[in-house]
Order: C-alpha cells, then sequence, then structure tokens
C-alpha cells in the first residue's frame, strides 16, 4: 500500500499544531470507521531522531495545484458545473461531519483540498492542523486572508459558518480562474466583500471588537495611505457574483449567495446547503 509521509521538523510550535491534528484525526476516522466522509485517513505516527512522523494515505495534487496546472496546459476546463456540483457535495458532507463533532475547520482553502481520484472527480479534506472545538476558547486570527469570513476580520464570535463562508470563496475561484478575495490589505478585502455582495450588517460593525481598524465611528471604511501618513476613505467599487464568475446558472448563484452571505445568522449551516436544489440539479 501506497502512503504519504510528513515529517515535521523539530520546531515547537510545528509539533504543538501536529499533535494537535494527530488528536483530531483519531477522533474523526474513530467516528467514520468505513471512510464515508471525505476526510484524510490518519494511520500511523512515530518519533525518530526527534523528529514527527506522519503516516497517512496517499493523495493527488491539491485544487489549487491541480487548477493551475488546467490553466498553464491550456486543455478543456476541469472544473465544469457539473463536476464543481459534485466537489460541493463532498465537501459539505466533509462538514457537515466535522460540525457535527464540534470541529470547526479553520483553514478550508483550495490547498486544503486533495484529489483522490481524478476520473471520479473525488475528493479529501485535509489539514486539521488549525481546526478547533467550538467549545474551545477560539482564536482571533483563523482562516488564510482571502478565505476568511467577515465576522473573523471583524473580531465577532465565530462557529461552524466560517467554513461555508471559505467553501463559498473556493468555488468562486474554481469556477473563474481567480481568487474571489484577493490577498491585499484587509480593508481592500472588506472593500470588495461589500462591493459585491453588499453592506455589512450595522449590529455587526457594533459588535465587532476590530471594526475600528477599518470603519470610522459613522461605520465608513477607510485606510492610511502610506505615502500622505493619513486617513482617507475607501469606496467599494460596485460589482456582482455574476459578473466575477461570467456565469448565468440562477441555481448555482444563488447557492453561491446563501454560501457568501456576509451576515453568518442567514448563511446556511452544512447541513441546509446539502439540501440545496443546486446540488440536485442535472446537467
Amino acid at each position: 500500500m501506497d502512503v504519504c509521509l510528513k515529517i515535521i521538523k523539530n520546531d515547537k510550535d510545528f509539533f504543538d499544531q501536529s499533535l494537535d491534528e494527530i488528536k483530531l484525526l483519531k477522533i474523526v476516522n474513530k467516528h467514520d470507521p468505513a471512510d464515508e466522509h471525505h476526510i484524510l485517513r490518519l494511520y500511523d505516527y512515530f518519533y525518530h531522531q526527534e523528529h514527527l512522523f506522519i503516516v497517512c494515505e496517499l493523495l493527488k495534487a491539491n485544487l489549487y495545484e491541480f487548477q493551475k496546472f488546467s490553466q498553464e496546459s491550456g486543455g478543456k476546463a476541469y472544473f465544469t458545473l457539473s463536476r464543481l456540483q459534485v466537489i460541493t457535495r463532498q465537501c459539505l458532507e466533509a462538514l457537515e461531519y466535522l460540525h457535527h463533532l464540534g470541529i470547526i475547520h479553520c483553514d478550508l482553502k483550495p490547498e486544503n483540498i486533495l484529489i483522490k481520484s481524478y476520473r471520479r472527480c473525488e475528493i479529501k479534506v485535509i489539514d486539521l492542523g488549525s481546526s478547533c472545538f467550538k467549545s474551545d476558547n477560539l482564536c482571533l486570527y483563523v482562516q488564510s486572508r482571502s478565505y476568511r469570513a467577515p465576522e473573523v476580520i471583524l473580531g465577532l464570535p465565530y462557529d461552524q459558518k466560517i467554513d461555508l463562508w471559505s467553501l463559498g470563496c473556493i468555488l468562486a475561484e474554481l469556477c473563474s480562474g481567480e481568487v474571489l478575495f484577493p490577498n491585499d490589505a484587509v480593508v481592500m478585502i472588506l472593500a470588495r466583500m461589500i462591493g459585491m455582495l453588499g453592506p455589512i450588517h450595522p449590529e455587526m460593525l457594533v459588535r465587532g471588537q476590530e471594526t475600528h481598524k477599518y470603519f470610522t465611528e459613522e461605520y465608513d471604511l477607510y485606510y492610511s495611505n502610506e505615502e500622505t501618513n493619513q486617513m482617507e476613505y475607501l469606496i467599494p467599487e460596485e460589482s456582482s457574483l455574476e459578473h466575477h464568475l461570467q456565469i448565468s446558472d440562477v441555481g448555482f448563484i444563488d447557492f453561491m449567495r446563501n454560501l457568501l452571505e456576509l451576515n453568518p445568522l442567514r448563511r446556511l449551516t452544512a447541513k441546509e446547503a446539502l439540501e440545496h436544489p443546486w446540488l440536485s440539479h442535472s446537467y
């Protein structure tokens, strides 16, 4: 049997994060003996010459690498809407399972979704190194910036729905070939969110611990111009999901709007998203 051997260098932070991941993978795998929930399988782990070795199942390219390869090779686009449907369902089943166990992934991004089979369009979700239980003391800074939910940016309490936001960002990227919220300054990401998805609910701004870093007391976006050393207002440029995705599929757009809902109280859970009509649409 071919396996993947992950070697963790002898550094306390890397060590601690990897031990956390091992602990979570053991829990996740134990409750999924038949391997039905699209999460990486952990086979073993051991220490050797002060290094930690993790033995897990061998998978293929991650979605970021595979999309880059597909674009550069100039062939037919792999991520058609029908394939996106299949990938989305598997991601949601993985998230629903994690969330049922009280776990938030906290770092869902294309690099952390690996392909198991190109032909059957099978994937696995990996990297629980940043994951936590909803009952833990939640870190203020989680998620990679381009996939970070608005409630995390604003310093609000968060839950499993931050993973649904990340999934929406990933699907938009696979569909369009471009990162939905490029890794700019956080205030620029907020401006792009507002321009594309509408205003942020006032109560979120009032309650956010980090709101003052990006919004004035009147809740206008601002940034500090490094050249003039002055505060300048930032007017979000109006856009739309349809424009970014260059797609007119009504069901898919509605599904995406429900994942990329700025207000987490109105955003779908993984269980609710699995019941959305788009996932049953036949292409």
